[in-house]
């Protein structure tokens, strides 16, 4: 019986080894196909090093189509003088930097967005007959993203050769170092100037710059970029220039329009039927040179009525993809785009997501990245700290602008991206399937896009799609939604991560919102939803909360189930109040807010109804980056700064007392957090707390209803990276002094509702970043700040209901004072008219001059 069993087992054993050979084979045929696939990939790579081919979207395009393909920046080095507008002065000024100056050899880096103008500008630069006499020797080098080090170099070395008419003798022409030692040599007793233009890679200039002596006769660089890091990477010394190249003014832009559009009738006019139609174009350019002429010409050719240019405008998205007269524009633009790392390309096309001109805050932003899954991690970092340098990359090459928030009180940047940019991301968008964007008049979705933002579609948009693969929905624009329409949402969308229905017209979050378990961003802010369902404790997943500026009042219980929360966002102000102390209210939360461990921004939340056992709960949330509290009275002010100091990692501090009589108390902070970068403090301070001065990295500081007696900026003006300053019936004095040499990275200075401020003083040397000054109402204040003249970075000055007197002594006619600020590009004076909205009068307005004549 035993032998019998041990034949049979050993037979199961042949049986089941013999199932394994033949499954060997096919397994190894696949490995080996592999390997091959890999060999050819190294091999395919390695040729095209080799011989310096690029491996750009558009390269392979047009091989593919049997067209030939060439460089779209080509046309840059060859503009007409009609073209060049609006950069006259910046040409004079690289002139003069390169002809001028000190016999150190240094590096001009002209940094801008693609289509910005680098190119054209440094090319009517290098062709200047003063330039041309300068200089013994001049080189012009296209890099290019693909660019081949060796082929450079031997490129220089062959110009050089070539303007003294000799030749370079026996020299490798394959090795960089002997290049290189040419070059040295045969640069070392010559002025030189150089030019790399469409610089892509930090790595080139370390290894291309030993190749220019530092030879002390006068010798200059010039560098094109779109990338900001790459400008500051060139910069070795005191004597080196980066110039940030900015869009062409609203002026210079129509006027560059015109040339192009009407250059053979009307004179170069715009006719008057054309105008709005033409400005409406315009604008879409903002600013980018490449754009305008393009358009331009384009509709120079074309029928001069306003159908056939308004056929452009509505369509414009179309013609840049298709029109042979537009592509040049988004294959330019498009470079940008294919130079991204992998994982920066999907942050990149989700601004596709949000309607053009659009701007989003930077805490939505991160948090959706976050939650999409596109935010890689690293050691010891919080993924939002990962996602704020993908950000800033991007930033950094010119393809996200920053803005800042129109209110004062408000802690968060904005970003957005140019209207074009925007185009092209649509496009990719669509083209991977990234995300889908449904409009009035298109609203059938049949695609696998796990991303659907619904632009001013009505209820009908979810009759005829299919949602299987959708994760995350935004809507835009939309009208009165009916509750039928938000249940048949949730009933729709089993699979749902993401709801965004920020400034949607809803009033209503049903209790089915509770069924979306994958559920982690949920975004009701400025919607008119009231309450949160106890349903919301279900979402075990979610990750954020907001609700800043809804009418929601109260937090349910129920979300201390939810661990895994990062962000609670509640803030909420009456902007038409704006004078009022009860601007900013929090809303309530039950006790029990320690066992959110994770939390990470918590704002505002009322400790009015709360005890000392919210402080106790506060101290266990040691991940907070952001914390904001109101109704805090003297006593909770104390035992709230034991709890600040245990918030290493805290960024963002709002604190409001209960009234404008209330004192905030936290001088008992001895060890602040050292990472605090904005404090916004709302209500009477007996004196300013003497820990902010020990903050190295604060940059915006808000000061409220503070009726200090002493002058705050004594002490703040050596704060060394202060950015934003406000005083907001924050001072009782009749003078405030800015001494010599202070506050020297603050650029925007707020002086509101100061009803006892005579006098600013402005010493020699202070504020010398300043771009924005805003005073007002300051009813005892008769004449500008002394020495306002000396700011020469200024830009724009708002002046609140200020006194009659003040205004006449700035007037451009007869006004003693305008001389001081004639320079300011934007001077905007505020009146509200009959207690409502602030009115903007400009200086010499007649209907203004008359009101405060009377």
């Amino acid at each position: 019986m035993a032998q019998r069993l041990h034949q049979q087992s050993f037979l199961a054993f042949l049986h089941k080894i013999g199932r394994l050979l033949k499954k060997i084979k096919p397994h190894h045929d696949i490995a080996t196909k592999i390997q091959d696939i890999k060999k050819s990939v190294r091999e395919i790579k390695e040729r095209r090093e080799r011989y310096g081919f690029s491996s750009s979207d558009q390269g392979s395009s047009s091989r593919a189509t049997n067209v030939t393909w060439h460089d779209p920046r080509v046309g840059s080095l060859f503009i007409e003088e009609d073209e060049v507008v609006g950069i006259e002065s910046t040409r004079d000024e690289l002139v003069s930097w390169l002809v001028g100056g000190v016999s150190k050899r240094f590096v001009i880096s002209v940094v801008g967005m693609g289509g910005i103008g680098k190119t054209t500008l440094t090319k009517k630069v290098y062709e200047n007959e003063s330039v041309k006499g300068h200089f013994d020797c001049r080189v012009w080098i296209t890099v290019s993203q693909s660019y081949n080090i060796s082929k450079i170099l031997m490129s220089m070395t062959k110009q050089i050769y070539q303007a003294r008419e000799t030749a370079p003798g026996q020299i490798d022409m394959t090795d960089e170092i002997t290049l290189i030692s040419q070059l040295r040599k045969c640069l070392q007793q010559k002025r030189y100037v150089v030019v790399f233009d469409d610089v892509w890679k930090t790595e080139f200039w370390e290894i291309v710059k030993h190749a220019l002596p530092c030879n002390d006769k006068g010798s200059r660089i010039i560098i094109t970029t779109r990338s900001d890091l790459i400008g500051v990477s060139c910069k070795e010394s005191l004597y080196d220039q980066v110039h940030k190249l900015q869009p062409l003014s609203q002026d210079k832009a129509w006027e560059l329009f015109c040339r192009k559009a009407f250059h053979t009738e009307f004179q170069g006019g715009c006719p008057r039927e054309l105008v709005t139609l033409s400005m409406d174009i315009v604008r879409k350019c903002e600013g980018l040179p490449l754009a305008i002429v393009a358009i331009g010409s384009l509709l120079s050719t074309k029928e001069k009525v306003p159908l056939e240019w308004k056929k452009l405008n509505d369509s414009l998205s179309s013609e840049l993809e298709c029109n042979p007269h537009l592509t040049s524009i988004t294959n330019i633009l498009s470079l940008s785009y294919h130079d991204l790392p992998c994982y920066l390309k999907s942050c990149y096309l989700y601004f596709g997501i949000f309607p053009e001109d659009y701007t989003i805050t930077g805490f939505r932003l991160l948090s959706l990245w976050v939650v999409e899954g596109f935010i890689e991690g690293k050691k010891g970092k919080p993924l939002e700290d990962v996602a704020d340098e993908y950000l800033m990359e991007l930033i950094h090459r010119n393809l996200v602008q920053v803005l800042f928030g129109e209110l004062d009180y408000e802690v968060d940047r904005k970003y957005r991206i140019h209207d074009l940019l925007h185009e092209i991301i649509l496009s990719k968008a669509e083209e991977l399937n990234f995300c889908r964007v449904l409009k009035a008049g298109n609203t059938t979705f049949r695609g696998k896009s796990r991303c659907l933002s619904i632009h001013d579609a009505t209820e009908n948009v979810f009759e005829t799609s299919e949602y299987s693969r959708v994760r995350s929905i935004f809507l835009f624009n939309t009208n009165k939604i009916p509750r039928s329409f938000i249940v048949k949402l949730f009933k729709k969308f089993k699979l749902l991560k993401v709801l965004d229905f920020e400034d949607a017209h809803i009033d209503y979050l049903p209790q089915e919102v509770g069924n979306l378990f994958h559920f982690k961003h949920l975004s009701l802010r400025r919607t008119k939803v009231k309450i949160l369902p106890k349903s919301v404790g279900r979402l075990l997943n979610l990750q954020t909360i907001n609700i800043t500026e809804t009418a929601v009042r109260e937090l349910p219980i129920e979300i201390f189930r939810l661990y895994k929360l990062r962000h609670i966002l509640a803030l909420s102000y009456d902007i038409e109040n704006k004078s009022s102390f009860y601007l900013v209210r929090g809303v309530k939360m039950h006790e029990g807010v320690g066992c959110l461990n994770e939390l990470q921004m918590l704002s505002i939340i009322d400790a009015n109804h709360l005890g000392v056992g919210l402080f106790e709960e506060l101290e266990k949330l040691s991940q907070l980056t952001m914390l904001g509290i109101s109704n805090i009275t003297v006593k909770s002010g104390r035992a709230l700064c034991t709890s600040i100091q245990n918030m290493a990692r805290l960024k963002i501090l709002f604190v409001g007392s209960t009234s404008e009589d209330e004192i905030i108390d936290l001088q008992s902070i001895s060890s602040p957090p050292q990472f605090l970068e904005h404090i916004s403090l709302w209500g009477r301070l007996k004196k300013l707390p003497n820990w902010i001065l020990k903050l190295q990295n604060l940059a915006k500081l808000m000061l409220s209803f503070s009726s200090l007696e002493e002058d705050p900026l004594s002490c703040l003006q050596a704060l060394p990276n202060l950015v934003t300053l406000s005083l907001y019936h924050a001072y009782e004095g009749e003078q405030l002094h800015f001494e010599e040499g202070g506050f020297l990275k603050l650029k925007k200075l707020i002086l509101r509702e100061l009803k006892k401020l005579k006098m600013v003083e402005i010493g020699r040397g202070s504020l010398p970043d300043l771009e924005q000054l805003e005073i007002g109402p300051c009813p005892r204040m008769k004449k500008l700040p002394s020495r306002i003249q000396h700011l020469e970075n200024l830009k724009i000055l708002d002046f609140y209901e200020m006194q009659g007197e003040f205004v006449l002594r700035m007037q451009p006619n007869g006004g003693e004072d305008y001389w001081k600020v004639e320079k300011v590009s934007t001077i905007r004076l505020m009146y509200r008219i009959k207690g409502e909205r602030y009115q903007t009068y400009k200086l010499g307005d007649s209907q203004l001059l008359e009101r405060l004549q009377r």
